[in-house]
């Protein structure tokens, strides 16, 4: 009994259910030595700290916006040139034919020698044609775009003399598409401030082919110009002018004073390169909304930011084509 009394008393651990009767009794055995963790360690390098979350990567997303954006920019060009144009062209004819009803009823058409660009000058029917045109004064590329234009040297049309109209081939409405399927004696049809004229075709011409023969004395002429193309893509590649000649036996009296001259960008197959500054603020503008979607993007969805950013993509873009436009020829 005294031998059993003077043995020291259990720890904790025993009174556990520790096993106290091998020799490491009370204390916790590790599942890796002390020495091998050690080298473990060395082995792994310095703990690394936990990696923050990631945005998403800002070049992925500036390449994908802006591939986006040309995408947007391309097709809606083509559609416009193609197609949303006539819409355009449809709705300036509507308004332009409103103003000079009103002005021919209210005697206040005008009649020369200097006109206004942009102003309606005349009405113009082809009837074998099917086409019924308001004329608009000038012939840069930004005039036609509401219609055929009458060139500013000239006399309008209807007045003695010669007067010179260009219309479109297959852009914003082509008005003048089929102008070269006229045959000689069909009519043509002038309505302006001082009444009425009926044209005969005298013949379609090109480059190099002779002129007709000069105007009788108080005859009117009036020349029709348009684009002509060969190929498949003729319609919207054109190569050259053609020129539709028609004559009235009298014509009314033209007020003294026109210009002389115009420059080269009211020419038939010219360009109007002073609108080169306005394409580049409409393309800037373009940049302006890509980088804005790019940054859009980092902190809204990217559904949200395109549900916002494309009608005005598109409404630039249709903008941005208007301008482009007048960089091609004017009879395009």
């Amino acid at each position: 009994m005294t031998a059993l009394d003077d043995r020291p008393a259990p720890e904790a651990g025993a009174a556990a259910g520790t096993d106290t009767g091998s020799p490491s009794a009370g204390r916790a055995r590790p599942l890796v030595p002390a020495r091998l963790a050690g080298v473990l360690r060395g082995l792994r390098g310095p703990a690394r700290p936990a990696r923050p979350a990631t945005k998403p990567d800002e070049r992925t997303a500036v390449a994908s916006s802006a591939l986006t954006m040309l995408a947007l920019v391309c097709l809606w060009t083509a559609a416009q040139l193609l197609f949303l144009g006539s819409l355009s062209h449809e709705r300036a004819q509507e308004l332009l034919y409103r103003d000079l009803r009103t002005q021919i009823a209210s005697a206040t058409a005008p009649v020369g020698p200097v006109v206004p660009v942009g102003d309606p000058v005349a009405l113009l029917r082809i009837p074998s044609l099917g086409v019924e045109e308001v004329v608009v004064e000038g012939t840069a590329s930004g005039d036609t775009l509401d219609g055929p234009g009458h060139r500013r040297d000239t006399v309008l049309p209807g007045q003695v003399g010669t007067s010179v109209v260009y219309g479109r081939a297959a852009t914003y409405g082509g008005p003048f598409g089929d102008l070269p399927d006229l045959r000689v004696g069909d009519a043509v049809e002038v309505t302006g401030a001082q009444g009425a004229v009926t044209f005969s075709v005298l013949g379609v011409r090109r480059g190099g082919d002779p002129l007709p023969a000069p105007a009788k004395e108080g005859a009117a002429r009036l020349t029709l110009v348009t684009a002509e193309g060969e190929g498949r893509f003729a319609a919207v590649s054109p190569g050259s002018a053609v020129y539709v000649d028609a004559e009235a036996p009298e014509g009314f009296p033209a007020p003294p004073g026109r210009p002389a001259a115009v420059p080269e960008s009211e020419k038939a197959m010219a360009a109007d390169d002073g609108a080169v500054p306005l394409l580049a603020l409409h393309l800037a503008l373009l940049v302006a909304l890509v980088l804005a979607v790019v940054a859009a993007r980092q902190r809204w969805s990217t559904v949200l930011v395109w549900v916002v950013a494309t009608p005005l993509a598109l409404a630039l873009s249709w903008a941005t084509t208007d301008v482009a436009v007048r960089l091609l020829p004017n009879v395009l």
